[in-house]
């Protein structure tokens, strides 16, 4: 149930994050309603997460995928550059995220 509910908060994270690219700088009305809401569901679907999963690996499972998402879906949808640097990067997150969540007794 809590991973369930992780991903369901990285979802709305990243769509939050995508949706703030298109407010302008909240200067748009709908595309700023949805950031603050898909914002607003996240932090409240990681809340409820951490009621089963550790903070520690709840959070570095919700940062790193969320930043590796974001990341993917700037580079392939929003036109940003495409790099080896940044795909090295993105590995590098998902390698400590599994070094977190792998390395060390509870």
């Amino acid at each position: 149930m809590g991973y369930g509910l992780l991903a369901a908060a990285i979802a709305a994270e990243v769509a939050a994050t995508t949706a703030m690219k298109y407010s302008e700088g909240f200067s748009r009305l709908w595309p700023s309603v949805f950031t603050v809401v898909g914002y607003v569901i996240a932090f409240s679907l990681l809340a409820q997460t951490l009621k089963t999963l550790s903070v520690g690996t709840a959070y570095a499972i919700w940062a790193g995928v969320g930043t590796a998402a974001v990341a993917g879906i700037g580079m392939i949808f929003l036109g940003e550059a495409a790099s080896l640097a940044k795909f090295a990067g993105i590995a590098l997150i998902i390698a400590g995220v599994v070094v977190l969540n792998t390395g060390g007794a509870h």
